[in-house]
């Protein structure tokens, strides 16, 4: 059986219904690696029950992307803000400290990737764009001194989100650019955590992001397309900041995205069908805590759990205990993929999240394998610290509205 299941394996497989096909058969691939590494831990759990965190080869690999990349890393010369945010979140989730040093040398390239017109670039001298602007302020707001927030050139940023804006309130990624909802996610985000969040900015934003329901529960990139994890959460995180997630319907989002949590595996997949990925622990994780907070504020409240995310949070941490974690440390999409730092990010991000259940000012750990495995909690609609969040947005709040 599973580790997390009370079920056999066979019970907890896919049923093809004796029509495989290309799709099945990829599932059944994934779902034996899966279940070699459930089995192999239960024949030696008696020995230790407890499933380890291997915080300091995470720590160590981190680190060491921080001060150096190879060649290999030369396709992602425009996500350079990308690498830093994150790196700097999952040391920041394993509680490792950054070093004044370290500090100093990302804020300063961070600078040099800031565009003289406002928004960040994925590089120094590249064109500016939504998503390493999102990354470099998150990265910025994690690092969290007065030195890091005030290199946000703040007039600049709301010139360059408003440049993005289109007439019905989506947004272009970059200067003729595509619209896409995770480009609205990136704005709202840069937007409310440097206070420069005004009605005209978004005026349309959230009636443009609910036209992306689709007929499953969940959001597509843009009006008309398939509902995918990423964007989901993009979409309703934005909603969830904007005060306007009651435009869409929260019962059938939250019928897709609880189906997406996958049976033998434990982990999330990202669309109807597809396969189970270490990052949309968080991508659809992440979900969870939003929603949870606007039912709980709704009518239906009564029907919420006061201890637990309404999926299963041991199984999630299973899949990636067990299954995401390399022995040289960063974790991994699924068994038999390479360690990446998005996917290190993602995997500690989703982690974090089912081991904390926040209500109000009450926190109930579900943590497995230990104390020892705690990691930080996050601001689930941002995707940093807590503190962190905290921190930026009163020391932005004290600045004056632009």
């Amino acid at each position: 059986m599973a580790y997390h299941s009370v079920k056999t394996i066979d019970d907890l497989r896919f049923k093809d219904d004796g029509l495989s096909t290309v799709t099945s058969e990829e599932q059944e691939k994934v779902e034996k690696a899966v279940a070699k590494n459930y089995s192999v831990y239960l024949r030696v759990a008696h020995l230790d029950p407890e499933v380890p965190l291997l915080r300091q080869k995470h720590v160590h690999y981190l680190k060491r992307g921080l001060h150096h990349l190879s060649e290999a890393y030369e396709c992602l010369d425009a996500s350079r803000p990308w690498l830093c945010y994150w790196i700097l979140h999952s040391l920041e989730l394993l509680h490792e400290t950054i070093t004044p040093e370290e500090n100093f040398h990302t804020s300063d390239f961070l600078r040099r990737c800031q565009d003289p017109s406002g928004g960040f670039a994925g590089g120094p001298r590249q064109l500016p764009h939504l998503a390493p602007t999102y990354a470099a302020i998150c990265a910025l707001c994690i690092l969290g001194t007065k030195e890091a927030y005030d290199l946000i050139d703040r007039p600049k940023l709301k010139s360059f989100l408003l440049s993005c804006r289109t007439p019905e309130g989506a947004f272009i990624m970059h200067r003729d650019g595509e619209v896409d909802i995770r480009g609205a996610y990136c704005a709202v985000v840069a937007a409310h955590l440097t206070n420069v969040m005004t009605p005209d900015l978004f005026e349309g934003t959230a009636e443009w992001i609910a036209k992306c329901q689709t007929y499953e529960g969940g959001f597509s990139g843009e009006p008309g397309l398939e509902a995918h994890g990423g964007y989901t959460f993009c979409g309703y995180a934005a909603l969830v900041l904007l005060g306007k997630h009651e435009l869409i319907d929260n019962k059938k989002l939250l019928q897709w995205v609880t189906s997406r949590q996958m049976r033998l595996e434990g982990g999330f997949q990202g669309r109807t069908n597809k396969l189970v990925d270490g990052c949309y622990s968080f991508w659809q994780g992440g979900i969870f805590p939003l929603i949870h907070t606007v039912i709980s504020g709704s009518e239906n409240a009564s029907s919420l759990s006061d201890e637990n995310w309404m999926f299963d949070q041991v199984a999630l941490q299973d899949y990636l205990l067990i299954n995401c974690q390399l022995h040289q440390g960063g974790l991994v999409d699924k068994p038999g993929k390479s360690r990446d730092f998005y996917h290190t990010c993602y995997c500690l991000s989703g982690l974090s999240v089912a081991q904390h259940f926040v209500k109000s000012h009450h926190v109930n750990l579900n943590v497995v394998g230990g104390q020892e495995n705690v990691l930080a909690p996050l601001h689930p609609v941002f995707n940093i610290g807590v503190q962190c969040a905290i921190r930026a947005v009163d020391y932005f709040r004290k600045q004056p509205l632009i």
